[in-house]
Parts: structure tokens; sequence; C-alpha cells
């Protein structure tokens, strides 16, 4: 339950539509429920602003639908992260209103139920370096499509071809938070910050060569730029980035 919906609940109970012992009823897993596998944080978007969000990784199909059935029926937002094909199948055959992103590997409410995140202060503008970044930048860009935000992504435009990218000027200086996600050297949120006067939020990928090392290569070189202004999360964290970009797009 976030706060416009329990402004909501409140308001039923003022104007009389909603008797108490039904509100109460409403409330009775306010603010945590105890499922024996998993502690729902009902509160948490009341709380923090972001609904709870489910990682689907290592996660029975059972224990997935169980969780997504308690989420729908208090009114949540749904959305799970590191899905599997074959599990989204089976939870989308529970819930056919349900929409898998397979490149991204996600699973999240249709859009037209997507509430907008309220006063904005702009776009956020998703970059990949390379075609074999797209997982990791559509988890940033549906991530931060499903809490509200308006996102536009621009894809394939590392420093192997640096005009590709200087193409996009005017999309860059248009946004109000860039992620920025590259693998090999992670060279491209330093190039991208060099140019911006927004955060840049760069996300490493394990994209690479043997010396790449899983992405600690691309990870060590985001860490140590030396243009101003990038904050760098986990490798293939793109859920983790969008999650940031929320914080700093959100008035």
């Amino acid at each position: 339950m976030d706060a416009s919906q329990l402004k909501e609940l409140l308001f039923q109970v003022k104007n009389g539509s909603c008797g108490i012992d039904e509100a109460l009823n409403r409330l009775r897993h306010w603010p945590s429920e105890e499922m024996g596998f998993a502690c729902l944080d009902h509160h948490r978007s009341l709380r923090t602003g972001m609904p709870e969000v489910v990682y689907g990784e290592n996660k029975t199909t059972a224990q997935l639908i169980g969780i997504i059935d308690k989420m729908v029926g208090s009114g949540g937002a749904v959305l799970v992260t590191r899905m599997d094909s074959d599990k989204a199948g089976a939870v989308r055959a529970r819930f056919p209103g349900l929409v898998y992103h397979r490149t991204a590997r996600m699973l999240t409410a249709p859009e037209e139920d997507i509430r907008p995140c309220p006063d904005t202060r702009g776009d956020i503008l998703v970059l990949s370096a390379g075609t074999s970044d797209l997982p990791v930048a559509e988890e940033a860009l549906i991530t931060a499509r499903a809490l509200g935000h308006p996102v536009s992504s621009v894809n394939d435009v590392g420093v192997a071809g640096v005009h590709r990218l200087l193409a996009h000027r005017e999309l860059l200086d248009s946004a109000c938070v860039l992620i920025v996600v590259a693998g090999m050297e992670g060279a491209l949120p330093g190039v991208v910050a060099g140019l911006v006067s927004r955060p840049v939020i760069a996300v490493p990928t394990s994209v690479g060569y043997g010396t790449g090392f899983g992405g600690i290569a691309a990870l060590l070189g985001m860490l140590n730029s030396c243009a101003p202004g990038v904050a760098v999360v986990n490798i293939d964290n793109g859920f983790g980035a969008a999650c940031m970009a929320d914080a700093i797009n959100r008035r």
C-alpha cells in the first residue's frame, strides 16, 4: 500500500463509504505479512517511496506465485527481477495480466496499470555501450518505467565509435539523470559525465574478454573515472541503478 492508496482508504472511512471493520480488514497485514518462506513488507512504498520488489532467482515457482498473489491482493505494485522464461510462463498462467520482458528477465504489471511518479524532475536516459550490454540496460529501463518515470534509451553508443554518442547530444542535455551501462573497460560513463551537467549512474557489466574478470575491470574503471559526478553500482545491477535514479528524479 502506497501513500495515495492509504489516503484514499482514510478518505473513504471519513466520508462513510468504507466502514471501520472493512478498513481494518484491508490493513490486517500492514505493515508486514509473514508467509513462512517470505515476509512481505507492505509498508515499504509508504516508508521509502519504493514498493517491495521480488528477486526471482532461486525462488520456486510456487513461492513466486504465493508472493505475487499477496502483492496483488494488497493492491501493491508487481515488479519481479531475474526471472527466467519458464518460471515467468508458469506465473503468467496464474496472473495473465502481468508482462514478461524477456531481455531484461523481468515481470511487471501492464504499462496502463503503472502509476506515474508524481512531480518528477524530468526524464531518465539509459545509455548502453554495446548490444551485449542490453540485458542490464533493459533491466534499468524497465525498472525506472515501472516506478513511474518517463524514460528513454539509446543503445550501442560505446567509445569504439564515440561519434554515435555525440549524435545524441540534444537528448543527453535534456535528461535529468543518466544511467550509463558498459562492459569491457567501462569507459563510457566517464565520457558521458564529461559532456553533461547531470548525475551519471554507471553500471559495469560482466561483458568482456578474460582480463575483464567478469566485470571487475569495468567496475574499477568506473570507480576511477576522472570525470566528476559519476556514481557506480554493482556489476550487472541495472535494477539498483534505476532505484538510485528514482531517488534523484523524485522531488
